[in-house]
């Protein structure tokens, strides 16, 4: 892999809070979900088989099955997630301002594909680094790794997008240059550059404050 510093950077954002309007999607959406088609698995025991499914332990249907729900359930559960405010205009505008956008993300795998296929999303993010498929979930300190050795060129070349302190602290001891995603304005940064809106990254001065130089135009 070349480690050429880029001319700009890599663009690098997470799915659940980021891309797609719910940042807790076990919590607000899986769960409750799952309880209305008829699921008896207690919250504990969904989110022990999320994890499992997350890490790519267990596939898709066996997640279902794991919770008492036919996995032809699926794309029911997946039509109710929806792309955060802002989200498209980020992707159509950002051509010129970054050397490309990523996806790092802990999710099923196959969820993740079925959701960016539904949404469109793969000509813009043609990258998805999804714990899934890797084995790793943020904020293991192997997963930044694995996107970066893929991308090439030092952290540094990358901005990361997340809306979860812990992730973005990671991301930061490694290099990378953090961007906290904070809609309500609700979250401690610690010490992490805030933006309230995505359409905010189509500033180029955001993007020099947050990575200490001005992307080209």
């Amino acid at each position: 892999m070349s480690r050429v510093r880029r001319s700009r950077p890599v663009l690098a954002l997470d799915a659940m809070g980021v891309l797609y309007e719910t940042g807790d999607d076990v919590g607000e959406m899986l769960i409750p979900f799952a309880r209305r088609r008829g699921s008896t698995s207690t919250a504990a025991e969904i989110e022990r088989a999320y994890l499992a499914a997350s890490y790519g332990q267990i596939d898709a249907p066996h997640f279902w099955e794991r919770i008492g729900l036919a996995p032809m359930l699926e794309d029911d559960y997946l039509a109710g997630h929806r792309l955060s405010p802002g989200a498209r205009e980020l992707l159509d505008g950002a051509t010129g301002l970054f050397d490309s956008i990523c996806c790092l993300s802990n999710d099923v795998a196959a969820w993740s594909a079925k959701l960016r296929k539904s949404h469109a999303l793969e000509a813009a993010i043609p990258r998805w680094f999804v714990s899934g498929e890797i084995g790793l979930r943020k904020p293991d300190p192997g997963i930044y790794r694995h996107m970066r050795v893929h991308l090439g060129g030092p952290s540094s070349d990358i901005l990361f997008v997340d809306d979860r302190v812990t992730n973005l602290d990671m991301a930061r001891r490694l290099g990378l240059h953090t961007l906290l995603f904070d809609p309500s304005a609700t979250t401690e940064p610690g010490g992490h550059p805030r933006i309230g809106r995505l359409e905010d990254l189509l500033d180029p001065a955001v993007v020099a404050r947050a990575t200490g130089r001005r992307p080209r135009r």
